[in-house]
């Protein structure tokens, strides 16, 4: 069966993201702000699942239609043939948005949505009764200028989860943001990473995964692999193909350094649980001793405003990054921020600039080559 498929990403990451999904064989790509559309059988769904870096998950899109009333709202879910989908004991949650459109309430949105799956089910199955005890289906709506898109997701958990992290220091960076950092960094099988702010070593171990071609999903279950029409088999396959693309003989290395120690124990245990461990090494030390070799790549997220709490921190935290880059200088250095100041702080322009958000904060990848 062919799919219809979305897949949202990081506003700005969505080259890095229509370029995955090409190489996995996916058919009519498609690029909008923040994601891309492609189409595919059971047998992309699990590859894209397990493959994509920075994505945050894959949606089946099932309808787009006008829905400027609650009756075309209606009939225009209804009219999913949802009982090919969706077994008659399915368990079915309905989340949604709408946004500049005359169906403004999002609860009740949601409650046409399901009255509707619920009818066309129960017509379907010819049942008066779905006692949703069995697999979770999880359905999303979207209303945008009063057009409807109606998706059923097949992540699950969204696919930042890679299932390594299993804790995390204050306020870190998404997994799926920095493996589109690693990918304008232009992380290779050979490259040399260092981090000195690397927190928990999302950084570095992206890095590592991206180098190493370690499919970022193999560590993990998603919801469609209990669905009716993706069988077992179709992920099994998909699961040995990851495997068996893992480039063991990648020369990568990487290296973090922190001040907190406990930050640099998590890293180290977060770095084995992703299978980087053995070709990534974390340290206690201070940013002001940090002397990078001049092939090595610098991949960092120093503290900001927002995460630190305190501002002129910030500003001399990026000073003595400058200082330490222009004493030693490297192959290339890409740091994320929010500082919007983050240059003069530095003490030098970038060579180039990529809007980033990480989470809701908008920031900016500042480039040195």
């Amino acid at each position: 069966m062919k799919f219809e498929l979305i897949a949202p990403c990081y506003f700005g990451a969505e080259s890095t993201a229509a370029f995955e999904v090409r190489r996995l064989g996916a058919q009519d790509v498609q690029v909008t702000d923040g994601r891309i559309a492609f189409s595919g059988d059971e047998s992309m769904i699990a590859a894209a699942n397990l493959n994509l870096r920075c994505a945050e998950r894959v949606l089946i899109l099932l309808r787009r239609f006008p829905a400027n009333t609650f009756d075309e709202l209606f009939d225009g879910v209804f009219s999913v043939p949802w009982e090919e989908l969706l077994l008659a004991d399915a368990a079915f949650p309905v989340k949604g948005s709408s946004l500049s459109s005359t169906l403004s309430s999002v609860p009740a949105c949601q409650s046409i949505v399901k009255k509707a799956v619920v009818e066309r089910l129960k017509k379907g199955h010819k049942t008066l009764f779905l006692p949703e005890t069995g697999v979770q289906y999880k359905i999303r709506f979207s209303i945008r200028k009063n057009q409807a898109e109606l998706m059923l997701d097949t992540s699950g958990d969204g696919l930042h989860k890679r299932g390594y992290r299993r804790n995390a220091t204050g306020a870190p960076i998404k997994e799926t943001l920095a493996a589109a950092i690693a990918d304008l960094g232009r992380v290779r099988r050979d490259t040399a990473v260092a981090d000195p702010f690397c927190g928990s070593g999302t950084l570095v171990i992206e890095a590592a995964q991206k180098a190493m071609n370690i499919a970022p999903g193999l560590r993990r279950r998603f919801a469609a692999e209990q669905y009716s029409f993706c069988p077992p088999a179709v992920w099994a396959a998909q699961r040995e193909k990851a495997l068996s693309e893992i480039r063991k003989d990648a020369a990568f290395e990487g290296c973090g350094f922190d001040i907190d120690p406990a930050a640099v124990e998590l890293a180290a245990h977060n770095a084995k649980l992703a299978g980087v461990g053995e070709r990534c090494r974390f340290a206690v030390a201070d940013a002001a001793d940090f002397a990078p070799a001049p092939e090595q790549t610098v991949l960092t997220n120093p503290p900001y405003g927002e995460r630190l709490g305190d501002l002129s921190e910030a500003a001399r935290l990026a000073g003595v990054l400058g200082a330490r880059l222009a004493a030693h200088p490297v192959k290339g250095a890409y740091v994320i921020t929010a500082d919007a100041d983050f240059e003069k702080h530095f003490g030098k322009k970038a060579s180039r600039r990529r809007k980033l958000y990480n989470g809701m904060i908008p920031c900016q990848v500042y480039m040195y080559y």
